[in-house]
């Protein structure tokens, strides 16, 4: 599986109605993060019910944990803390153990938590609802060269081999100063290996020293050259 878009987008009731609307119809899955909780400003179910045109319902099942766990606190049960069981009808629930209030699944929409560590409990919960695609790899290198040195050679690579993508970052580093990194993604093993080597071999004729990096470590965390 592929990602292929990222929006951050205000809490703007139709805002999030269009954005749900437009993305659950051009791509396979959408995840959303954030907006579920207890205040005035967690407006995501009430418009993910909007953009599906369906009710919403509470959940007995959530509301008995929720009110446990609270109780436990020594705190009380209100109609701000209900709202973490109401869901649009049609939701299956995605469960986690930290703060109890579930995410949930409708249809190809995936509604999570914005706190990282509840969001990721709760997408463990949807995997098993997931098709994966095609297995996507990746090699990197990083390289002391400017994007604008490096900028055409690229270029080229990418023209040959147009079933996977490149991709550069520059970034600024404490230890070693200006590098730029460079990642190619693509489902081949065998692609992805020869094109890795075209363009190592392609940076040292330029005049650089490029090593081999893992992808992962790649950060869009400086301007691009002028």
């Amino acid at each position: 599986m592929q990602l292929r878009e990222v929006r951050v987008i205000p809490d703007v009731r139709e805002t999030i109605v269009e954005t749900l609307n437009e993305c659950r119809v051009k791509f396979d899955y959408v995840f959303t993060t954030g907006g579920i909780g207890p205040t005035h400003d967690d407006i995501t179910s009430e418009c993910v019910a909007e953009a599906f045109g369906v009710g919403k319902y509470r959940d007995p099942d959530t509301v008995a944990l929720l009110t446990r766990r609270t109780e436990e606190r020594g705190d009380t049960m209100n109609e701000a803390r209900l709202r973490m069981a109401t869901f649009p009808e049609g939701s299956v629930l995605l469960q986690q153990e930290v703060s109890a209030a579930p995410g949930y699944r409708i249809e190809n929409v995936f509604v999570m938590a914005g706190v990282p560590r509840i969001m990721q409990m709760m997408f463990q919960q949807a995997v098993p609802h997931i098709t994966g695609g095609q297995r996507m790899l990746a090699r990197g290198l990083a390289v002391d060269l400017g994007e604008g040195t490096i900028a055409e050679g690229l270029a080229l690579v990418q023209a040959r081999y147009r079933d996977i993508d490149i991709g550069s970052y520059p970034q600024m580093r404490k230890q070693s100063g200006f590098t730029v990194s460079i990642v190619l993604r693509g489902p081949d093993a065998a692609v992805l290996d020869r094109a890795h080597t075209e363009i190592m071999q392609i940076m040292r004729d330029l005049g650089g020293n490029p090593v081999e990096e893992d992808p992962d470590k790649a950060q869009a965390s400086a301007e691009p050259e002028d």
